[in-house]
């Protein structure tokens, strides 16, 4: 049965989560407390015990959902329960994850990667004044003729009906009460610190491509689908491309799972807190079989 492992993104995370993969698997408990001497602060900490503004900021909540995700892999390789996997994917920070999964580099390259990746994007942040909003119920075409109207754009397609659109808060909040007034029934401002995978993300786009120049990549030992386009990548120094162009681009995650799919995955696991994806993916199609594993009474299997 072909398994597609998926990967949480940003937004994702919650205070506690993989507490108890550290208390009860020592290959897990490894890997978070690698985590602290490769990165200089207590990870574990602000996982387990946040508070949740600092868990929440992008710095800390990328390297931290990056670590649960591999550290789920490690707990399941340590129990004997690690599946055959075909194919890998993961959402705006969790393709990161994803890579790293397939091989294309170390646990530890990756959590340098998503680090640096957090840190820039934080500073991105703070340097404009970005927001996002969730269009609900509407199509692709409608969403991104609303969005070229008023000078946003369309930052994440997640399943049928549910686009996320970033830019400046001015212009979010313009589209979002012109929405309002022309039937579109459902828009709600999200309350994110900056405009993710837009313009605003160029300074971050810039550092981030000559933080990964220095960096080797190998090829993926299974397929690994790229929220850039929606499809498979393999070659290294494409999946370096597409990792630097998803800064500023949409996520096409609808497209990724669906391409998984269609090459053949008949199970996904999602490997993240929160049950977050498999959400996302009934909404997609109701037929696809999507188990999560979140903590370490997850991992039963």
């Amino acid at each position: 049965m072909p398994i597609a492992f998926l990967f949480a993104g940003q937004g994702a995370q919650r205070v506690g989560m993989g507490k108890s993969l550290y208390e009860s698997s020592p290959a897990a408990r490894g890997l978070y407390d690698e985590a602290t001497k490769v990165l200089g602060w207590d990870l574990a900490k602000a996982s387990f015990e946040g508070p949740e503004d600092t868990l929440t900021q992008t710095r800390v909540c990328q390297p931290a959902l990056y670590v649960h995700g591999m550290a789920l892999i490690a707990a399941l390789r340590e129990k004997d329960k690690l599946p055959a996997v075909d194919f890998a994917l993961g959402l705006s920070l969790g393709e990161v994850t994803a890579y790293a999964a397939a091989g294309v580099f170390d646990y530890a390259t990756g959590l340098r990667i998503v680090a640096e990746r957090g840190s820039l994007m934080q500073g991105a942040c703070e340097q404009s004044s970005g927001s996002m909003a969730a269009v609900i119920g509407e199509s692709r075409e409608t969403v991104v003729a609303l969005c070229a109207e008023f000078g946003v754009e369309a930052a994440n397609f997640n399943a049928p009906g549910q686009i996320i659109i970033s830019g400046e808060k001015a212009k979010i909040a313009a589209t979002v009460e012109a929405a309002k007034g022309r039937g579109i029934k459902k828009v709600i401002p999200l309350n994110v610190a900056g405009a993710y995978h837009s313009r605003l993300m160029e300074p971050a786009r810039a550092r981030f491509e000559a933080f990964l120049s220095a960096i080797t990549f190998a090829a993926p030992r299974f397929r690994v689908f790229t929220n850039t386009t929606g499809s498979a990548v393999s070659e290294p120094d494409a999946i370096k491309r597409a990792l630097v162009r998803q800064v500023v681009s949409p996520v096409l995650w609808e497209d990724c799972m669906r391409s998984a799919a269609a090459a053949g995955a008949t199970e996904f696991w999602e490997l993240g807190p929160g049950a977050v994806l498999a959400g996302l993916a009934r909404r997609t199609e109701k037929t696809w079989n999507v188990r999560s594993f979140s903590e370490y009474a997850d991992l039963g299997v």
